[in-house]
């Protein structure tokens, strides 16, 4: 069983849209996932413009890969270091932390974790 940065049985973070490495819903990872997708995030459009700035646009849909595309307000497992580089940059969404996974922790103090909960 997943866990969440509390050491709690991991909740879903969304299912409209489907989030996470596995569409299942939950924020979980596995040594193929190279983003480490952990972090149940809050979307913002401050956050969407900057991902896309980046080069990684979550607003437009792409069917080939089921995705349609976020808006403010769809909850989305992130990858870790984006969701990192964009607290640096002044735009991280609030996550979800009974959402997120404990391998978060991994990569960034529950403090500031916390800092951003929703």
């Amino acid at each position: 069983m997943s866990k969440n940065v509390y050491g709690n049985p991991l909740i879903s973070c969304c299912t409209d849209p489907i989030t996470g490495y596995f569409r299942d819903g939950l924020c979980r990872t596995m040594p193929e996932d190279t983003g480490t997708h952990v972090v149940c995030a809050l979307i913002t459009n401050a956050f969407l413009v900057y991902t896309k700035s980046k080069g990684n646009d979550l607003s437009t849909p792409k069917p080939q890969w089921q995705f349609p595309g976020l808006k403010a307000g769809d909850k989305w497992c992130l990858c870790i270091s984006r969701w990192l580089e964009a607290e640096k940059a002044g735009v991280a969404p609030k996550i979800d932390l009974k959402a997120t996974h404990i391998k978060a922790l991994d990569f960034a103090p529950l403090e500031l974790l916390e800092a951003y909960a929703i």
